[in-house]
């Protein structure tokens, strides 16, 4: 019944709430030490500064400019840090959950995949996924390194469970979301490999996260602040080229986050989402640091950035009605998943007590495979195009405890945040975010 449903869920996620506040706890008390080795020992000191520091950050390979901003105690980058990291991780939903659920159906059709971030985390996952079932896939990579790795990778554990994956089926290609230029040479590139073809399913999963400590503002190529120019400008910029590409009837997914609703639990933690009027893009053009105006702040950016993909997926399904080319696009969030790069910038110490804590100690936290399948059925499952497009997928914490026959049942369409269902903002977005990346091409 729909009370027993409710029940259930509320009763989940107030164990998800107070598992926030169990790891805040356990990950707080980690990040104030640092683990140094002397030879064949090991020495537990006090931190002398907040964290780690944003420098750190792997993304080296992008023209990052920095411009500093007012820095913080240690104690209160302890605090808000981890208050934040916790938000940003533990990405449950809002409490509605429908009691009707359909079981998985991906057919039996080969298709032709374009995924970014299909190097790491979930996305890589994905991509072992899809080539086991013979579909063709582009692996959208931040440098052509880490793309033919990852093709070798995905060969290699596949050969490892008895598949065979043709050459053909798996194509690497560079794609740098903080590089307006390097996108534009990626939809080249794709649709010079598939010609005729077209895309069944183009998944916008990558995404990055920065150091939730970090004070600085650092900016893609283009001069974008970094976390919303990649996570939202770069998939933006390239839904518009890859567009025409995608076949009738085809789908468009977006990898978002429960962070994006202040209601739910992780949302709730730290700095919370809101695009306010979008002061941010309208005054400062594409110098903004944060959206709605504010002074930069890396856990509200990526919150942000997720608030944005929502109201992207929403806006970009309602011209897409408009224009009866049958294509649907949705979001969803995979969960809780700590062992991913989207993290890698965060303090090491502080993520293994809380991937710790969350996966294994509470068990709310889901696995990156579990994560993948998740990816995997928004890409596939008929289900999800005939239930039509601008929907947000999600599952109560802790749902990778059934394995994949959570996809459809537990993993289903529930409710986003009441600030994602403004479509005069979402409107409002699309069109800004169009004139500044026309701004910055200029």
């Amino acid at each position: 019944s729909l009370t027993g449903t409710m029940t259930i869920w509320k009763a989940r996620s107030t164990a998800a709430a107070a598992a926030v506040s169990a790891i805040l706890f356990l990950s707080q008390t980690a990040s104030a030490f640092v683990i140094t080795g002397t030879g064949s020992g090991v020495i537990l000191s006090r931190r002398g500064a907040a964290l780690g520091s944003s420098s750190s950050s792997s993304n080296n390979s992008m023209d990052y400019e920095a411009s500093s901003s007012e820095g913080m105690s240690r104690r209160d980058a302890l605090t808000n840090s981890g208050a934040a990291l916790a938000s940003i991780l533990l990405g449950g939903s809002a409490l509605s959950w429908p009691t009707a659920a359909f079981g998985a159906d991906y057919g039996t059709d080969k298709r032709t995949i374009v995924l970014t971030g299909a190097n790491s985390g979930i996305g890589y996952d994905a991509a072992c996924r899809l080539a086991s079932r013979g579909h063709k896939i582009i692996l959208a990579c931040r440098t052509a390194a880490k793309a033919n790795d990852a093709v070798d990778r995905v060969k290699a554990d596949l050969a490892d469970s008895g598949s065979k994956v043709d050459d053909s089926a798996l194509i690497p290609l560079e794609c740098d979301l903080a590089s307006l230029r390097s996108i534009d040479a990626f939809a080249k590139n794709v649709k010079a490999a598939l010609g005729d073809g077209a895309i069944d399913s183009l998944c916008l999963n990558a995404g990055l996260a920065r150091n939730t400590a970090a004070t600085d503002v650092l900016r893609t190529s283009d001069g974008f602040e970094l976390t919303v120019g990649t996570n939202h400008f770069g998939h933006f910029h390239l839904n518009s080229l890859l567009l025409p590409k995608v076949k009738r009837n085809g789908r468009i997914i977006v990898t978002a986050s429960g962070v994006h609703d202040p209601d739910s639990p992780g949302g709730a933690q730290g700095e919370k989402a809101t695009l306010g009027l979008l002061v941010g893009l309208e005054r400062d053009g594409v110098r903004f640091e944060m959206v709605d105006g504010a002074p930069f702040n890396p856990d509200k950016a990526y919150k942000d950035s997720k608030l944005c993909n929502v109201l992207f997926t929403r806006e970009l399904q309602r011209r897409l009605d408009s224009s009866g080319t049958g294509i649907t696009t949705s979001c969803f969030n995979p969960g809780l998943i700590v062992s991913t790069g989207l993290f890698r910038d965060q303090n090491p110490a502080f993520t293994k007590v809380f991937d710790f804590a969350a996966t294994s100690l509470l068990k709310v936290g889901e696995t990156p495979h579990w994560g993948g399948g998740s990816l995997e059925f928004m890409a596939l499952d008929k289900d999800v195009a005939s239930k039509g497009g601008g929907l947000f997928y999600s599952s109560p914490p802790g749902s990778s405890k059934y394995g994949d026959d959570a996809f459809g049942n537990q993993f289903t369409v529930t409710e986003v945040s009441k600030e994602a269902r403004d479509d005069a903002k979402a409107a409002k977005l699309w069109k800004l975010t169009e004139k500044l990346i026309a701004d910055a091409r200029s």
